[in-house]
C-alpha cells in the first residue's frame, strides 16, 4: 500500500496530519476482511486483536523451542569445533544475524504486512539450522558460521512478534499485550535447554555428532511456526491498522475550501485546498534511514531503542559466557544437565515475569520499568560476577540478568511503538531490532575473548559498566513523562 512519507524535521506531528489515503496491493484482498476497512471502530477490531494475540502466544511456543534449544548447545558445539574464543563469534554470528535480517524482514512487512515478514524469518532460522548440523557433521568452520547467521532468522521472527501484538492495542493496555508475547515464551524457552540432551540422544541413532540433534529439532520448530503463521495469521494486524489509522485520518482532517485559489470543480464540488494535499509518498518499505530520522526527533523513540539495545547487550554477554564457565568446573557427563538447569532459571526470570512488567509499564510509565530493569541488571553482575564456581549463587545472577533484560526489553519496546507513527512504525521498529542485534553481536563477540584473557568475574564488571549510561537517559527523560498522545491514533 502506499504510505505517506515521514516529514523529517523538528516537530512532533501526528499520523492524522500526514496521512494520505491507502491504495491496497491487489494480493490484500485474501488477507482482507469487511473489518479492515477504515471506517471501522474499535470494537471492530477488538476480535482481530483477540485472534492475533492467540496465534502469535502459539507461535512463539513453538519459536521459542527452536531458538532456545540452539543457544542452549550453540557455545559448547562451537568450542568442540573450534575453541572458546570462537564460541563468542559463533554466538554473535547468531546475533548479527537476527539483527542483519531485521532490515530485510521489516522493509517485507511494510510492503506487505506482518504475516510474510514472520514467515520468511523462521524459514531463514530452519535453514540455519540445517547449516548448523552439517557443520558438525563436517567441523567446517566457515559453514558453522553462516548456519549461526541464519539461525538468527528465529530469533528475528520472535522479537517482531511483539510488536505485532501491539499494532491493533489500546493504548492503555499496549505494555501486557507486548508482554504476553514475550511471556508465551516461556513455556517453550524455560523447558528447551533441558531437551538438548533428549534431543542428542535421540539423533545420536541417527548418526549425528554430539551437541547436533538439538539444531535439528529447531528446524521442525521453526517450519512448524513458519506454517502456523502463514495459514492462520488473517488479517493481517499492521494492514487493518493502517487502513483503520486512514479512515481515522479521513474524518480528523475534512477537505479545506480556499476560496482565492480554488473554485467549484467539474463536477460542481469545492476542490480541496493546499492543507488537504497529501504530501509526498514514501516508498513501500521505507528504509533505516527514514527510521533514523523518526527516531532522533523524538525523545522517547531514542529512549526505547536505548534501553532494548544496552539491555540486550549486557544479559547477551553475560549469558552466552555462562554455559562456558561451568563448563570449566563440570564435565562432560554432567555439564549439559547443569547448563540446562541453569539457563531455564534465567529465561524464566526473562519471560515468566513479563505479564507483571507489562502491567507496571501500563500504570507506572514506560521509563520507570526501563530504570527498575537497570537496577536489577545491575544486581545480576554483581551477583554472577562474585559467585565463582557456586551454581546456586550463578543460577540467582542470571535470574537477575533475566529480569533485568525484561524490564529493559518490555518498557522500551512498548515506548517505542507508541512514540512512532503507524506508516513508519515496522521500520522503527526494525531499526530498533537491528541496533539491539548490533550492540548483542559486539557484546557476544567481546565476551569470547574477555572470557578467555581475564576470565567471568572480569566480564561481569565490563557489562555493569556498560549499563550506567542508560540510567542518565532514563533519568533525563523522566519516569512520570508520556510520549506524545498524537500517536495514540496510530493504530
Amino acid at each position: 500500500m502506499s504510505l505517506p512519507a515521514y516529514p523529517g524535521g523538528a516537530g512532533r506531528v501526528g499520523c492524522a496530519r500526514m496521512g494520505v489515503p491507502f491504495t491496497p496491493y491487489p494480493w490484500e484482498s485474501f488477507v482482507t476482511t469487511d473489518l479492515t476497512v477504515p471506517d471501522r471502530t474499535r470494537s471492530d477490531v477488538t476480535p482481530i486483536q483477540r485472534r492475533t494475540l492467540g496465534l502469535l502466544f502459539g507461535t512463539q511456543i513453538i519459536g521459542g523451542i527452536g531458538v532456545t534449544i540452539g543457544i542452549a548447545v550453540g557455545a559448547l558445539l562451537a568450542a568442540r569445533i573450534a575453541g572458546t574464543a570462537v564460541a563468542g563469534l559463533t554466538q554473535s554470528a547468531a546475533v548479527v544475524g537476527a539483527a542483519l535480517l531485521a532490515i530485510p524482514i521489516t522493509r517485507i512487512m511494510n510492503g506487505h504486512g506482518r504475516r510474510p515478514g514472520l514467515v520468511v524469518a523462521y524459514l531463514v532460522g530452519a535453514v540455519g539450522a540445517v547449516l548448523v548440523v552439517l557443520a558438525a557433521v563436517t567441523r567446517i568452520v566457515p559453514l558453522l558460521f553462516l548456519g549461526s547467521l541464519l539461525f538468527g532468522g528465529g530469533t528475528a521472527a520472535n522479537l517482531q512478534a511483539r510488536y505485532a501484538a501491539v499494532d491493533l492495542a489500546e493504548p492503555a493496555r499496549r505494555g501486557r499485550q507486548l508482554a504476553l508475547i514475550v511471556w508465551a515464551t516461556t513455556i517453550g524457552a524455560v523447558a528447551a535447554p533441558n531437551f538438548a540432551a533428549l534431543a542428542d540422544t535421540v539423533t545420536g541413532g541417527w548418526g549425528l555428532p554430539p551437541l547436533a540433534g538439538p539444531f535439528a529439532f529447531s528446524t521442525a520448530a521453526f517450519v512448524l511456526a513458519a506454517g502456523v503463521l502463514f495459514v492462520l495469521l488473517r488479517p493481517d494486524p499492521l494492514l487493518t491498522a493502517r487502513r483503520r489509522a486512514a479512515g481515522e485520518a479521513a474524518v480528523a482532517t475534512p477537505p479545506v475550501v480556499d476560496p482565492v485559489t480554488t473554485g467549484p470543480s467539474a463536477g460542481g464540488l469545492p476542490e480541496v485546498g493546499p492543507a488537504t494535499s497529501p504530501g509526498p509518498v514514501a516508498r513501500r518499505g521505507a528504509g533505516m534511514r527514514v527510521a533514523w530520522q523518526v527516531v532522533r526527533d523524538r525523545p522517547a523513540a531514542r529512549l526505547g531503542v536505548a534501553a532494548v539495545a544496552v539491555g540486550h547487550a549486557v544479559m547477551v554477554a553475560v549469558m552466552s559466557m555462562t554455559p562456558v564457565h561451568l563448563g570449566e568446573s563440570h564435565g562432560d557427563a554432567d555439564v549439559l544437565r547443569v547448563v540446562g538447569i541453569v539457563l531455564s532459571l534465567h529465561i524464566a526470570g526473562m519471560y515468566a515475569l513479563a505479564p507483571l512488567v507489562g502491567w507496571l509499564a501500563d500504570r507506572l510509565g514506560r521509563p520507570a520499568v526501563i530504570l527498575g530493569g537497570v537496577g536489577l541488571l545491575l544486581a545480576a553482575c554483581a551477583v554472577a560476577g562474585t559467585a565463582g564456581h557456586h551454581t546456586p549463587l550463578l543460577s540467582v545472577g542470571l535470574v537477575l540478568l533475566g529480569l533485568g533484560w525484561s524490564g529493559t526489553m518490555v518498557g522500551g519496546s512498548t515506548l517505542l511503538s507508541e512514540s512512532v507513527p503507524a506508516a513508519v512504525r515496522p521500520s522503527v521498529q526494525g531499526f530498533s531490532d537491528l541496533t539491539m542485534g548490533l550492540a548483542g553481536a559486539s557484546a557476544a563477540a567481546v565476551s569470547g575473548f574477555v572470557m578467555r584473557a581475564a576470565g567471568y568475574p572480569v566480564l561481569t564488571l565490563l557489562a555493569a559498566i556498560v549499563v550506567v549510561p542508560l540510567v542518565a537517559l532514563a533519568l533525563r527523560w523522566g519516569p512520570g513523562r508520556a510520549p506524545d498522545r498524537e500517536d495514540d491514533t496510530c493504530g
